[in-house]
């Protein structure tokens, strides 16, 4: 039987999402250690990885589980109970053919910062010390909106296959003292939105400027490929 699951994780316990040869301190490895333990073997395929230090709040995932496990309930209960930094929010039964991440048409990811460090948030929330100008930075995220080659957007050593994406809606917002920048897409290359935030708010900031960003933008000259802060960036909803 297929399982699909919408998780929560606490990205600052954790090495990224997906399995590595150096450290067993992943999300995917702690989930599918646990699930061999209940003699359930497989694997666990997520609607995208996330690096090491994001988060998530409503990841997507499958595995197959042996007919015999009818009680799913009892299942997130027990996954609930031994692990430790995951949330199995929800489980269901779906047919065979599911995929989560081929079948998913779009993800968004969120990033919170705040001018104000809290200790007790210095985990989740990313700390911005300097003011910044917000036309400027809602002028910079709507220049990522519509299909772009983001060659110059993402981090070197990965290897994708295309590094065309469609972002579909790009844009920020202040609730109290947190600031969030939203941005909603096809997909994601690795560590592509922690660089476009960190641009945008260069702009903001007065570091770089508008006609800069769309010249890396437009793959004609790089002028930043510093990344904003892990923590304050959490996988949030995945569409389908």
């Amino acid at each position: 039987m297929r399982i699909k699951a919408v998780i929560a994780y606490d990205g600052s316990k954790f090495y990224g999402f997906q399995k590595q040869t150096s450290t067993t301190q992943t999300v995917a490895y702690q989930i599918e250690k646990l699930l061999k333990a209940l003699q359930i073997d497989t694997q666990i395929v997520a609607s995208g990885r996330t690096d090491r230090g994001v988060h998530a709040s409503n990841q997507i995932i499958h595995f197959d589980i042996p007919s015999y496990w009818q009680d799913i309930d009892k299942l997130k209960n027990i996954l609930n109970h031994k692990l430790n930094g995951i949330l199995f929010k929800h489980m269901c039964i779906v047919d065979n053919s599911f995929h989560a991440r081929f079948d998913a048409k779009s993800r968004v990811y969120r990033y919170i910062f705040t001018h104000n460090l809290n200790i007790f948030e210095q985990n989740y929330i990313s700390f911005y010390p300097e003011k910044f100008d917000k036309n400027r930075l809602d002028e910079a995220l709507s220049m990522f909106i519509g299909k772009h080659d983001f060659r110059y957007f993402h981090k070197t050593g990965s290897n994708p296959h295309s590094t065309i994406r469609e972002i579909h809606k790009s844009y920020y917002i202040k609730r109290g003292k947190y600031h969030y920048i939203y941005l909603h897409a096809n997909g994601f290359l690795r560590s592509q939105v922690r660089m476009i935030v960190d641009a945008s708010l260069k702009v903001a900031q007065g570091k770089i400027t508008l006609n800069e960003l769309e010249e890396q933008i437009n793959n004609k000259h790089q002028h930043t490929n510093m990344l904003a802060p892990a923590q304050g960036l959490y996988l949030a909803r995945i569409i389908y």
